[in-house]
């Protein structure tokens, strides 16, 4: 038990996680950059505020962590001990978001594509998606 922190220490933690600018999505779009591809962020006129938008393309990239929007790898499947109902309900309630931004940008005549936390562990593959994706 000596790993638990108090309710404000934890507080403090959760207050400085960003939804704009992170590392992986810094990452992304310095890949996309590199790859010649120029894009728009967090368009707030579109459902999601997606992460990078290709007008030109028609063509859209979220880029979302694994634990947060509940990705099928180890990280996504982590929940948190303490207060499990509360993180059950944040979770379904982000998921579901996700979905229907999707739906609802895909009924705009928008493609949509995810790019998860986990994906950025193999930069090359992940150039290939964003060609294959984007070309």
């Amino acid at each position: 038990m000596a790993d638990r922190v108090t309710p404000e220490v934890r507080s403090r933690i959760m207050s400085r996680i960003r939804s704009k600018d992170t590392k992986p999505e810094m990452l992304v779009r310095s890949a996309a950059h590199a790859l010649g591809y120029r894009y728009r962020l967090h368009r707030k006129d579109l459902p999601g505020k997606p992460d990078l938008t290709f007008p030109s393309r028609r063509a859209i990239v979220f880029v979302n962590g694994c634990f947060w929007h509940r990705h099928e790898c180890d990280s996504g499947r982590r929940t948190p001990k303490t207060n499990a109902e509360f993180w059950r309900t944040k979770f379904e309630r982000n998921v579901e978001r996700d979905g229907r931004n999707v739906a609802e940008l895909k009924a705009m005549g928008w493609r949509v594509m995810t790019v998860w936390e986990c994906d950025l562990e193999d930069p090359e593959a992940l150039d290939r998606r964003l060609i294959e994706f984007l070309g």
